[in-house]
């Protein structure tokens, strides 16, 4: 099988990359042929070409971001979030594999049918994905507005105020330039997000409504809060105009002329007229009380802030408080923003430094890993801590939420102020912070504490166990299995200790023929039923000395039915048990021509069925990697072919010695 996936997520940065590898490697451990596109920060790469996609069997899209579908119209595509694709890049893959995933159809003109034929993943939490969409092409503006405004007070020699009519007064009105952007972008493809194309414009004047308070009589205006608002209304809006029906000679102009001058309007009147001046009043309330905030107060605001900062690593959560850190700096309270700036840098620092300080605790990977996190918190990019926190979020997440408050709290009580809406080190390096001494006390503090606490909660890693033999298990296998083929060799080795009382029960199964003759073979089977098909079976077992009692497995293979269907799809079931009636491990293979329903997510009756049956004592080494020689193979649609058009058991016994 041939997959392709695109990975994206806000920032472009950690996520992206996270997601990409761990789709890669878990594709090159179940023996599945595999190509990513990443949608970073610098762009896309690595990307898929009209060849690759047609000859794809199809499509992952692991995404916190909007991604233009329309390439992968007629193929397979399964959407889901950039978390899946980090967490559970096997499930992803099984789930290609098995063929649970719908065709992609294309949008057919509105934005409510791509989605709902996306299936359930990417409907899971649309607010969330609109909004990290608006986010992720915000975030450049913010960098670039941040450092330019920084690079410029630090060489002007000016102080806080640049001199007029230098190099460094343009370079600092090139930062100010984009930081009026950043409302309306965030705005803008919120509403892209939700209605694609047509809703850009909408959503962009929508924004810069929201943040110029002149529309409806407010100093201080609606800022990040009204934008948000104002891109939510403006993609809702303009999906609900896309749904009128119109006549087929203005369909061609309505997504260039009607609907986005419909939307401003509706947008923009509402905005001004009725959410405006509202949004507005909480905002400057909200900042008239941080803003009274002393002594106790602000501790506790700091904590706030600091939790919310290192929750999600860039998460909407994050968002909010380092926007609402970016906002205060209009108003004249760079205290907030210090720290802010402090608690956004301490997760990637202190999980590097984790890794330097107790390396017994960390995997290889990981300690190269926190390499690269503890440089990206020098930078200011809290996602670093990422791949720590999804491997371990019970110990991770708590160390690094009580790094960032302790620097936080100390960063405010220190009276550091951040004047450019950035932060970490690479900002106090480069002139944009007060009290610096404070502030790298604050980060450095912070940092151990969420070192030293984390490396307090962790264990002590074992040696990295052998990697099981290559190919994809069925998805749905108990956890217990995938646990122990972690830890078994590729290779069965005879165990002297055992309570076996026959020489082959040690042999070593390199291929389905060495646990399946002639005799297991039947390419006729008599069943009518998926439960008079494992009879069936189970039978053919019990004749040939393989069961000591029939009733004890049929009980393990219903029981493993259960818990989930053993029908793989593309007419294929796998039904298989441990239990202590096996004598020794052994397949059966049996054709139904005319399929039998074996509730297949796929929909398709099971006319190739194999029975695995393998004693309990051996599950770890035998039942997955008999799994994964079947799984492998059976990928391979011509093959089935071939073995759906035997009509000899010789004949079908010469295809399965291919098996290995």
């Amino acid at each position: 099988m041939k997959l392709l996936a695109v990975t994206a997520c806000p920032t472009g940065i950690a996520h992206t990359y996270m997601a990409a590898e761990n789709l890669q490697k878990a594709a090159d451990e179940l023996g599945v042929e595999m190509k990513v596109e990443t949608q970073g920060s610098i762009g896309a790469e690595n990307e898929l070409t009209a060849k690759e996609i047609e000859e794809a069997d199809g499509i992952i899209i692991s995404s916190s971001t909007n991604i233009n579908k329309d390439r992968f119209v007629g193929k397979k595509l399964l959407v889901t979030g950039v978390e899946d694709g980090t967490r559970k890049p096997e499930e992803l893959i099984n789930r290609m594999l098995k063929g649970d995933v719908p065709v992609h159809q294309g949008d057919q003109g509105t934005a409510a049918s791509s989605e709902e034929t996306e299936g359930k993943k990417e409907r899971q939490n649309p607010v969330y994905r609109h909004l990290m969409n608006g986010v992720s092409y915000m975030i450049p503006f913010i960098v670039v507005g941040g450092l330019l405004t920084a690079l410029a007070l630090t060489l002007s020699g000016g102080g806080i105020d640049v001199p007029e009519g230098t190099i460094w007064a343009t370079i600092e009105s090139l930062g100010g330039a984009a930081f009026t952007f950043m409302v309306p972008i965030l705005s803008g493809f919120i509403a892209y997000s939700i209605a694609d194309r047509p809703g850009l414009a909408p959503g962009l004047i929508g924004g810069l409504i929201a943040d110029d308070g002149s529309f409806y009589g407010s100093e201080a205006g609606a800022g990040f809060l009204g934008g948000i608002v104002a891109g939510f209304l403006a993609g809702y809006v303009v999906l609900g105009i896309k749904k009128i029906k119109v006549p087929k000679a203005v369909q061609p102009v309505m997504p260039i002329i009607f609907i986005p001058i419909l939307g401003t309007l509706i947008v923009g009147l509402i905005f001004i007229y009725v959410l405006g001046t509202p949004i507005a009043q909480i905002f400057e309330t909200l900042t008239v009380w941080l803003q009274g905030m002393q002594g106790t107060s602000s501790v506790v605001l700091a904590l706030i802030l600091g939790a919310m900062i290192s929750i999600d690593m860039g998460g909407p959560v994050n968002k909010v408080a380092f926007l609402f850190g970016s906002a205060m700096i209009a108003e004249g309270n760079f205290e907030i923003m210090g720290a802010v700036a402090a608690a956004i840098c301490i997760p990637p620092i202190g999980m590097g430094i984790a890794t330097f300080l107790n390396k017994r605790k960390y995997q290889s990977e990981d300690k190269e890993a926190g390499k690269a996190t503890f440089t990206m918190g020098l930078f200011g990019i809290t996602e670093g801590a990422i791949p720590f926190a999804a491997q371990d979020p019970i110990r991770v997440i708590p160390s690094i939420m009580t790094g960032s408050m302790v620097g936080a709290v100390i960063a405010m009580l220190g009276g550091v102020g951040d004047r450019v809406a950035h932060g970490g080190p690479i900002v106090a390096v480069l002139g944009a912070v007060d009290n610096v001494l404070m502030f790298f006390i604050a980060v450095i503090i912070g940092s151990f504490v969420t070192a030293f606490l984390v490396n307090f909660l962790k264990k002590t890693v074992e040696p990295e166990p052998a990697l099981a033999a290559e190919g994809p298990a069925i998805e749905g296998e108990e956890t217990n299995d995938l646990n122990e083929t972690n830890t078994a060799s590729t290779h069965v080795t005879t165990d002297n200790t055992a309570k076996e009382t026959k020489e082959d029960e040690h042999k070593e199964i390199n291929q389905l023929t060495d646990i399946l003759d002639l005799n297991l073979i039947d390419i006729h089977l008599a069943g009518h039923t998926r439960d008079e098909v494992i009879d069936e079976c189970i039978q053919t077992l019990n004749e040939q000395g393989i069961l000591e009692s029939p009733e004890i497995f049929t009980q393990a293979i219903l029981d493993r039915e259960k818990e989930s269907t053993t029908g793989m799809g593309m007419n294929i079931a796998i039904p298989h048990g441990k239990s202590p009636a096996v004598k020794k491990p052994a397949v059966t293979f049996g054709i139904k021509p005319e399929g039998v329903d074996w509730y297949s997510l796929d929909g398709t009756t099971a006319k190739l069925i194999f029975m695995i049956a393998v004693p309990e004592e051996r599950a770890g080494d035998d039942h997955l990697k008999i799994l994964q020689m079947l799984s492998r193979k059976l990928m391979d649609e011509s093959f089935r072919e071939q073995l759906m058009q035997v009509t000899s058991k010789q004949e079908a016994y010469d295809l399965l010695e291919t098996i290995q």
